[in-house]
């Protein structure tokens, strides 16, 4: 009988742990529980929600096909109003009271960075945090594994393009947080590269729309674009009132802005807005993971399909890859060692390679342009 080598190492990692290790916390034999904590509430809410029904869709279908090696998946979220304080008790909760044998699919960048060392001390998993900030990348931790590119990849991306227009004044409106910090460090890079500078930086407070004073600072300077880091209420927000002030220039966001959520927020005022994604494009089955995707969450009653709730369906995805390849003996320790052996994985037209180095998932970027109506076009 042949034995893979990915089966071989979790066979291996599972043998050499000691009897009494905690890491089959949230394992019995029919059921995996798997722990979540995002905005479920609050001016974020939409992230979480999305990420979650994007998630269900998945482990709904892989339940109703009998499980992982005849296991089903409960999903538990908590709620943490995308607040920092509210993550960490949130984390802790999953892991000490509901224990969670792994986290998928977290939402945001300060969050997710106040949740690691409870993380770390638990030696928990969490797939799929839906954040591209490289504090979570770099250094390397052993517990992250990313299924998304980075918000450096797609700040350069978004500048990049921005270069073949010809466009050189771009401002920076950024949360003032480690999230929006880690956008305008990206934007600033990408710039530094093209020998340019911001022609301003203005901040927002997360989860507020204060942004009057932001863009007085930004139309002083006459920018040609805007770069948007941060939410879909702030960055609507400071859209409509340039609008209305006769600002022409053009925005663009990161992914994190929740594409439909923004769109929404913005009604009339939306056409010609640019986002940047790190998901395939969820409303045409171009390829085999979007006709899945389609069809588990048309199968769980969602006819309407967005980039937040695609991207938690990946990372459902790949959580499961992981589990799979981790064996009938499911540890955490198995489950890292099933998904470092996922080499260049085609999950059907979006490619996950991670490795005992390396758990940055994807580099996939892509730009959308919401048009007439709010509709998304490529």
């Amino acid at each position: 009988m042949t034995i893979h080598p990915w089966a071989a190492c979790a066979l291996l990692s599972t043998m050499l742990m000691s009897p009494g290790h905690a890491a089959d916390i949230g394992v019995t034999d029919k059921e995996i529980l798997v722990g979540q904590f995002a905005a479920q509430t609050g001016p974020a809410a939409e992230l979480g929600k999305r990420m979650q029904l994007g998630m269900l869709a998945h482990f709904n279908a892989v339940n109703a096909a009998g499980g992982i090696n005849g296991r089903t998946i409960k999903l538990v979220s908590r709620d943490d109003g995308y607040e920092p304080e509210k993550a960490v008790a949130a984390v802790k909760a999953l892991i000490e009271e509901d224990k969670v044998f792994a986290l998928v699919g977290s939402v945001g960048t300060p969050t997710t960075l106040a949740a690691v060392p409870a993380i770390n001390a638990a030696g928990i998993p969490l797939i799929g945090p839906f954040t591209g900030a490289q504090a979570l990348r770099e250094p390397f931790n052993r517990n992250l594994f990313h299924v998304r590119a980075s918000y450096f990849d797609e700040t350069e991306r978004i500048v990049q393009h921005l270069s073949t227009l010809g466009i050189k004044k771009i401002a920076v409106f950024y949360q003032n947080d480690s999230y929006g910090k880690a956008g305008l460090e990206g934007v600033t890079r990408a710039l530094t590269k093209r020998n340019l500078k911001p022609t301003a930086t203005v901040t927002v407070e997360r989860n507020t729309v204060d942004v009057s004073a932001a863009l007085a600072e930004i139309l002083k300077t006459s920018p040609e674009a805007v770069v948007q880091i941060s939410a879909y209420k702030s960055c609507a927000a400071l859209i409509k009132q340039a609008r209305t002030k006769g600002y022409g220039g053009q925005f663009f966001n990161v992914s994190f802005v929740g594409s439909t959520a923004l769109s929404a927020e913005l009604g009339d005022t939306g056409a010609g807005v640019t986002i940047s994604q790190v998901v395939p494009f969820p409303y045409t089955p171009s390829s085999a993971v979007v006709r899945e995707y389609q069809q588990r969450m048309t199968e769980a009653g969602h006819k309407d399909f967005d980039f937040s709730s695609m991207e938690g369906f990946l990372a459902a995805k790949v959580f499961v890859e992981g589990a799979r390849r981790a064996g009938k003996t499911l540890t955490r320790a198995s489950l890292v060692t099933g998904l470092e052996s996922m080499r260049e994985v085609n999950l059907g037209g979006f490619i996950v390679n991670y490795g005992p180095n390396n758990h940055e998932g994807s580099r996939y970027t892509d730009l959308t342009i919401i048009g007439r109506g709010g509709r998304f076009v490529r």
